[in-house]
């Protein structure tokens, strides 16, 4: 072994056996898209296999000012929704050269507790789930002002992808209206979350749009069971003609606590609707009608909040996704 073998390489020793220079090394290294022809680049990462180089990313990071993390900060991930956005997040992330950390924020509380004590990641950005988090909050928790807002609390100074679900919802109600629905009952989410207090209102418009009447509302957290919970609200005999859920997850609920009114998957005595449209609903166990959107134009859309962040300009509305309803057995 020689005896640059057995030293610790360096980006330099690397550059060295290359042939290049020092910048084209760290730039042929860089987890980041960075102008280097293919061929200086197949002989630099040649040359750091065969020295056994490893990144520093301490050192680097100190050099760019960059760790390549992106904090991810969630109230909790129970929902099954989660896991399809956050499998298309995490791999999108992953393509532009960074990481994800999540941070479980889980109370209003416990986000006062995070600013109130100081803490903060060195990250390079934050994409903000949490309902418990405002735009402010976030900023100063990360010292960062790259903080794309996904729950609706953005303001001036941040960016926002929202999805367009009065679009999906009126499509959704539309569709019982036309199979003569004329009562609804409805279960909501997290009261606190702004996101589901517009996706509510949505659908209360959209009942009163098409002469349905809502006689009950249920609340719920998104999750299975509580759906499932719920299903005893419509076991009597003023079930109303639809039963429409702010979730997919609370949906799946209430046909597994309903399954004799739904021979063959087919409604017997209400129809039943989701939202989210999750994978899982393409299957034979959970054929739920619902409302989604495009996940991966959406992450996309976060994706080039982080990768461009000069294509936010302060006071730019949010990014929109369309939704749109998908019709499915449980539908009629």
């Amino acid at each position: 072994m020689s005896e640059r073998q057995r030293a610790t390489p360096t980006i330099q020793d690397v550059a060295d056996l290359a042939g290049v220079s020092r910048a084209v090394a760290s730039r042929a290294l860089s987890a980041e898209k960075r102008p280097v022809s293919p061929d200086k680049r197949e002989r630099v990462l040649k040359a750091a296999q065969e020295l056994g180089f490893r990144i520093n990313l301490l050192a680097q990071s100190l050099t760019t000012k960059t760790v390549n993390l992106i904090a991810v900060v969630v109230n909790h991930i129970h929902d099954l929704s989660d896991l399809d956005l956050f499998d298309l997040l995490l791999a999108e992330t992953q393509a532009i050269g960074k990481q994800v950390i999540l941070i479980r924020v889980g109370s209003n509380d416990r986000a006062e507790e995070f600013l109130r004590q100081g803490i903060a990641y060195h990250v390079d950005a934050a994409l903000v789930f949490s309902d418990f988090a405002d735009a402010v909050t976030v900023r100063q928790m990360f010292r960062s002002d790259l903080v794309v807002m996904l729950n609706g609390r953005h303001d001036r100074q941040s960016p926002a992808v929202i999805a367009d679900e009065a679009q999906g919802i009126g499509e959704a109600v539309a569709d019982a209206a036309g199979k003569g629905v004329a009562t609804a009952g409805l279960v909501t989410g997290r009261a606190s979350s702004l996101v589901e207090q517009a996706r509510v209102t949505s659908y209360r418009q959209a009942f009163e749009r098409h002469g349905i009447k809502l006689v009950n509302s249920v609340q719920g957290d998104y999750s299975y069971s509580s759906g499932h919970d719920a299903a005893k609200s419509f076991a009597g005999s003023d079930c109303p003609d639809a039963v429409f859920c702010t979730s997919d997850a609370m949906a799946m609920g209430i046909l597994d606590a309903c399954r004799a009114d739904f021979p063959g998957n087919r409604p017997r005595r209400f129809r039943l609707y989701g939202f989210d449209n999750l994978s899982l609903l393409d299957f034979d166990a959970y054929p739920i009608a619902s409302i989604g959107y495009d996940k991966l134009a959406y992450v996309r859309h976060v994706m080039r909040f982080l990768s461009t962040p000069d294509a936010f300009t302060p006071g730019q509305k949010p990014t929109a996704i369309p939704t749109r309803f998908i019709s499915r057995s449980t539908a009629g």
